[in-house]
């Protein structure tokens, strides 16, 4: 009987196996198509893919005998588009109630199956590749969502994942209930140069791809408008995370908003900047001068400015007066949105988009940003971020033009990743 049993799985795996090895050949064709890397749109592209890469790009031409055709003749295909920064554990926090609710009445559980439904909405929208930067409190479960997309258990992008952000003790939430109380903290605490290594090492143990920390807190301007904060660690423990980090061959990114939490993550030798809202000339230029990478999640100041109030709304406009300034320097900008900080069901992360061009970059350079800027940003630029042969078979479309309003990437109508068709409303 077992030898019956053994040999009916059998018969059923060996042909699945056989079947998952056969390379599946497909080809696009694309009536417009802005790959990434070139100046202008090119039109009549035929994109031949076989398995999860590109095989060829050519103008014009028949695809080759015996392959599947899917016609996008009419729209305008672009490479998959990439969040740097995300939190697909969050569900939104403009105020400290929604952020304390979600830690203190969500389980690890409940919040790991939003998350995988969190990331289905990024994939519907065209975001094929996503970093994301902490689990607010849910331990290592982006760990968990990363490999149940991985292997095929639930749709998402690609993830590289922060795990925990790091800060000393005492520096974010939850914060203010008694003593008396244990209750969730939304980082890892960490303190001493030793504890840092260590907790660098920790993350690096369970899966961490990026190491992520908190620079500063409490916002606030001072004379000339300049925004100031209040840097969190020391400049020995964050050159530690930054050392130890690197020495294991992990990058940092660093939630930095004012001027001096900007400086000290500079001094520390991280590889990107989140937000920066305070952004100084000198900082731009020394960011230009090494190459660092700034993410400005303008999305998610914009988004929660209305409802914290305060010095929330003038740091918003600060990024808008920034933005122009640090592309005319050279600075590198990746788009990130922060979804997660917005409710993943209040907006669309291709706002993002928008509101660079909005800020001063033309549509050719936003689209850049969010495909192969981004990419080289998480250490994919050979990988993705382009539509050319040899790269994974990320591809969207949409049907007007980005060009001429950027809005049209709000209104993805196709979507592959490594080959798979997940979406396609130009059938």
């Amino acid at each position: 009987m077992r030898r019956l049993l053994l040999a009916s799985v059998l018969s059923f795996v060996i042909p699945v196996i056989a079947l998952c090895q056969t390379s599946h050949r497909v080809a696009i064709r694309a009536g417009k198509l802005i790959d990434g890397k070139s100046e202008k749109v090119v039109e009549n592209i035929m994109i031949v893919i076989e398995g999860d890469k590109i095989a060829s790009v050519t103008a014009g031409g028949s695809a080759p005998a015996g392959v599947e055709v899917i016609e996008l003749s009419k729209a305008t295909v672009l490479p998959g588009f990439i969040d740097t920064h995300t939190h697909v554990l969050l569900q939104g926090d403009i105020t400290a109630e929604e952020y304390d609710t979600q830690l203190l009445k969500q389980s690890i559980p409940y919040r790991a199956i939003l998350a995988a439904r969190n990331a289905h909405i990024a994939l519907s929208h065209g975001f094929t590749a996503i970093r994301d930067l902490e689990t607010e409190g849910a331990m290592y479960a982006d760990v968990d969502v990363k490999t149940a997309i991985a292997n095929g258990e639930v749709p998402g992008p690609r993830m590289q994942v922060a795990t925990r952000a790091m800060t000393p003790t005492g520096m974010y939430p939850l914060l203010g209930y008694s003593w008396e109380l244990k209750v969730p903290t939304g980082v890892q605490y960490v303190d001493g140069s030793d504890g840092a290594r260590k907790a660098v090492r920790e993350q690096a143990m369970y899966g961490a791809d990026w190491i992520k920390y908190y620079s500063d807190r409490r916002y606030h301007f001072e004379s000339a408008g300049v925004l100031h904060s209040m840097v969190n660690f020391t400049d020995e423990e964050a050159k530690a995370i930054v050392d130890e980090a690197h020495r294991i061959g992990k990058k940092v990114a660093a939630h930095a908003i004012g001027s001096d939490g900007i400086a000290a993550a500079l001094r520390a030798g991280v590889d990107t900047i989140e937000h920066g809202d305070g952004l100084t000339d000198a900082l731009m230029d020394e960011m230009a001068r090494r190459g660092i990478y700034w993410v400005p999640t303008i999305s998610v100041g914009v988004y929660v400015a209305p409802g914290r109030s305060g010095n929330w709304p003038k740091m918003a406009e600060l990024q808008r007066e920034n933005f122009p300034k640090a592309i005319k320097k050279g600075v590198k900008i990746a788009l990130g949105t922060d979804a997660g900080g917005f409710d993943w069901k209040a907006l669309n992360e291709a706002k993002e988009f928008e509101y660079y061009v909005q800020y001063g970059m033309t549509p050719l350079q936003a689209i850049r940003s969010g495909t192969s800027t981004a990419a080289e940003l998480l250490g994919w630029g050979d990988k993705l971020g382009t539509i050319e042969a040899g790269k994974w078979a990320d591809i969207v479309a949409v049907s007007g033009d980005p060009l001429k309003d950027i809005k049209e990437l709000q209104n993805v109508k196709f979507v592959m990743k490594g080959g798979m068709v997940y979406r396609n409303d130009l059938r």
